[in-house]
Order: C-alpha cells, then structure tokens, then sequence
C-alpha cells in the first residue's frame, strides 16, 4: 500500500498527514494490533490518541513493532480536562511521553475547553510552553467552538494550529470550518464515519451515515463503501480526517481512497446529509474531568 499520503501543512510549518488511525475506545491489544498494522502494513503515518484513552503505551508499542522509524510517524496525544493548570499540564506531557515511549509529539492537544476561563487561558500559556521546550512540535485544542478559540488567543495571541472536532457528513461544522480558515487553523475530525452505535451525548442520534442511501448509491459508481466516501469527502475539503477501526481490513479501505475523487455532483449530494446532529455532547455542554 501506498504511503504517498496528502498532508496539511500547519501554521508551525509542521506537516500532518491528512489521514491517521484513531484508537478511542480501543483496548491494549487491540490498539497495539491496530497501530502495527496501520503503520506497519496499510502505510498509515498519523496516530492519534489521548491520555484519557488509556492506551497510549499501548500505541507506542505498536509504533516500535512496525518496523517503520519514528521520524515518519506523526503522533498526536491529549491532555485531559484534570490535567488543566500550569503544573499539572507539565506534569501530564511528561506522563504521557513515558507512556507512548517518545521523547516528543508532534501535536498536543487540549483535549476539551473548560467552563473555567482563567484556567483554561492558564492550560494554554502552558501548551505554548510545552511546545517552546521541544516536548511538542505544534500545540492545538480539540472540541473548541469559535468562543472559545477567541477567549485563549484574544488572552495570549496564541493562536493553535489545529482544532480537532466532531466532524461528518451529517454534521459539516461550516461555521467552525469558516472561523478556523479564517484563522489559520487546520481542522481536524473524528468520528468522520459517524462514530458507533448510538451515540453518547444528550442529544445524540445513532449513526447510520454506514448504511446511508447516499454514500451507498456514490459508492457503487466507484466500487467503494460509505466508509470511503466519507474519508473521500474529508479529504477534498481539506479536513484531517482519523477514523478509528481495531480490524485489519477496515483500516486498510479506510486509507484505500487515493485514486478516486468525488465530482461535484456527489459534492452537493454529501452536503444536503448535514442536518446538526451529533455523536457525541456538544463542547457547551461538557466540563469533563474538570478538578480545582
């Protein structure tokens, strides 16, 4: 398989890779698996994981069994809402390198905005830090809405680089894509497919992007699956995308759409899916794992 993969270049200078595995919800041995295959035989060359995953030795172990060196893989790692504060934000990259086994990311993020605001604009001073001493390449946020992103760089001028976010076909976030190419700021999604099984926040809906008569129907035309039209659609729009599989012929068609491309017709078609609804909670409703 091909590693020839499109990359985002970041407002650092940093490239991403426009594609990655994500490993949420993935226990150690299939994470491990997931990330040796992944790297090691599908050409993948983004991983993206979390420290409230709890798999992140997990990936670094898959990384050292590749075979594939670690300067051609892009690592990205979480710092959990308990871990805001300036100490605690150190104290949390330094664990969450131990764990993966590296010496630095090449992105952190904060992994949800705080309802505190002067700690939340503390966490951030800290990122910049983090990333100034070498620990991470480039520094983001993940789940901020446009308020949010103002409230951190209007207080240090820092502006991310990325901003990971739940992104699909059913829920395009066009304004959160305006602001952040406004910006500068890459956007990053995950659950691009939708996610799986009913969904975990108030107001969520059960995905069925999967089985979809639209995706199914542009699928056909290209002998494809929903699953790669949506990786498909991410990338023509230039949104990172990371879908998370654990299985091994999943994880291989998910990086298989390089040699076809969406016209504007399926364009158009994948747009009128978006009706707002989500997976997951909405970042204004959440305050995760926050502690004094």
């Amino acid at each position: 398989m091909s590693t020839d993969l499109p990359t985002v270049e970041l407002s650092t200078g940093t490239l991403i890779p426009q594609l990655g595995l994500g490993v949420w919800q993935a226990d150690d041995a299939d994470t491990e698996h997931a990330v040796q295959f992944a790297i090691g035989a599908a050409g993948y060359r983004h991983i993206d994981t979390a420290a409230a995953y709890g798999n992140e030795a997990a990936v670094g172990r898959g990384i050292v069994t590749s075979g594939v060196d670690r300067s051609e893989v892009f690592v990205t790692t979480k710092l959990w809402n308990a871990d805001h504060g300036r100490d605690r934000a150190h104290a949390a990259i330094d664990a969450s390198l131990a764990r993966l086994g590296l010496d630095h990311v090449d992105l952190y993020l904060i992994h949800w905005p705080l309802q505190n605001t002067d700690r939340l604009i503390e966490t951030w001073r800290a990122m910049a830090e983090i990333r100034d001493v070498g620990k991470a390449s480039a520094i983001g946020v993940s789940n901020f809405e446009p308020h949010h992103l103002d409230t951190i760089v209007d207080a240090t001028g820092e502006v991310p680089a990325v901003n990971q976010v739940e992104l699909h076909p059913r829920l395009g976030q066009t304004a959160v894509r305006e602001y952040c190419t406004s910006r500068g700021i890459a956007v990053e999604a995950w659950s691009p497919l939708g996610g799986s099984g009913a969904g975990w926040g108030a107001d969520s809906s059960p995905n069925t992007l999967l089985t979809d008569p639209t995706l199914t129907r542009i699928g056909e035309r290209y002998d494809r699956s929903a699953a790669q039209v949506m990786v498909r659609w991410h990338l023509q729009n230039g949104v990172i995308a990371i879908p998370k599989s654990v299985h091994d012929k999943r994880i291989a068609q998910n990086i298989d759409v390089l040699d076809f491309e969406l016209d504007t017709d399926d364009l158009a078609a994948i747009a009128a899916l978006d009706t707002g609804e989500r997976v997951g909670a909405h970042p204004d409703a959440l305050d995760l794992g926050a502690r004094e």
